[in-house]
């Protein structure tokens, strides 16, 4: 079999072995990481974190202190930084599976609007057929009066033949 030259090729030695997961699941998952960063329940339990980190390396036993201000509170930079650059691939991944969400609602509401202009285009064809079969259709006026003209003609032929037999 030839080799596909549009997919990689697969090493048959790894060193890292290739770990399975359910794309769905993951989403989801981020998804709901991405929803909790954006609430203001989120960062009220940022502040308050951190509002307690900067206390108790400020104001704590020293022997407990663990991150020093005159360092500039290092640790708790690394930690925002882990946690921004953990938090912005989240909320791309979140917007990636909502875009495709979106695409395929476009794509639904297309078809259904490509679908509806071919019912109405449908019904106003018939519409249209209807119309010119009724224009050929009598209309009551119109038997009434060749009813009416029959009417006539037969009382003329009555009235002839009683002119006939009267001598």
């Amino acid at each position: 079999m030839a080799d596909r030259l549009d997919q990689p090729k697969e090493s048959r030695r790894t060193l890292i072995p290739r770990v399975q997961m359910d794309q769905d699941a993951v989403g989801r998952s981020t998804e709901g990481i991405a929803r909790f960063l954006g609430t203001p329940r989120f960062l009220v339990y940022l502040t308050v974190f951190c509002v307690l980190w900067l206390a108790w390396n400020s104001w704590g036993p020293e022997s407990l202190r663990f991150d020093s201000a005159a360092n500039g509170f290092t640790a708790l930079t690394l930690m925002l930084s882990l946690q921004a650059s953990y938090a912005a691939p989240l909320i791309l991944l979140a917007q990636n599976r909502q875009d495709d969400r979106d695409r395929v609602t476009a794509e639904q509401d297309r078809q259904r609007a490509e679908r509806n202009l071919a019912d109405t285009e449908y019904l106003a064809r018939e519409m249209a057929a209807l119309r010119i079969a009724l224009g050929e259709v009598a209309t009551r006026d119109f038997v009434r009066s060749e009813i009416r003209n029959l009417l006539e003609d037969l009382d003329e032929r009555d009235r002839t033949a009683e002119d006939r037999e009267r001598p």
